[in-house]
């Protein structure tokens, strides 16, 4: 199980290679290419996911579809709590609750995924989506989520099929 370390209340993973791990797995998610999501900051418990405005992305009043905005908060969430677990281990969601705050607005969406708790087996972690407007942010949703640990199934493709 991670632990919380010092007084600053910043969590220890326990793979030293934690980033270069999220980068490897977000870049074989072929839908988050589809859709043009970049990975941003990667921090032990937090990871950030940028969404550049496209209208083909968009329902039909122009604003980012809740779909595509509830997977970026989804996958900020999987990969803060990825980026604490252990090498040999894979991520999957268990649950979530989305609330949609406004529409999905502006040049850009920012997914922020932390870790509440950490555990062995679940981790519970939050999302904030926000909206870019002239360098402002706007809140556009709110997640919170269950991540699992898949122990001793390292991260990797599934087999087709």
């Amino acid at each position: 199980m991670s632990r919380i370390t010092g007084s600053d209340g910043r969590f220890e993973p326990q793979c030293p290679d934690y980033a270069a791990r999220v980068a490897t797995s977000f870049a074989r998610q072929s839908f988050m290419a589809t859709i043009g999501a970049e990975l941003g900051r990667v921090e032990p418990g937090f990871c950030e996911i940028r969404l550049p405005w496209r209208a083909d992305l968009c329902q039909q009043h122009g604003y980012i579809h809740a779909g595509v905005t509830t997977t970026l908060a989804d996958n900020a969430c999987g990969y803060a709590a990825y980026s604490l677990m252990p090498e040999d281990s894979s991520v999957l969601t268990v649950e979530f609750k989305t609330n949609l705050m406004a529409p999905g607005a502006g040049e850009m969406l920012i997914a922020r995924g932390m870790v509440e708790k950490p555990g062995r087996s679940l981790t519970v972690t939050r999302a904030e989506v926000v909206g870019v407007v002239d360098g402002r942010e706007k809140t556009v949703a709110l997640m919170q989520a269950t991540m699992m640990c898949m122990a001793g199934r390292p991260d990797s493709a599934a087999p087709a099929g």
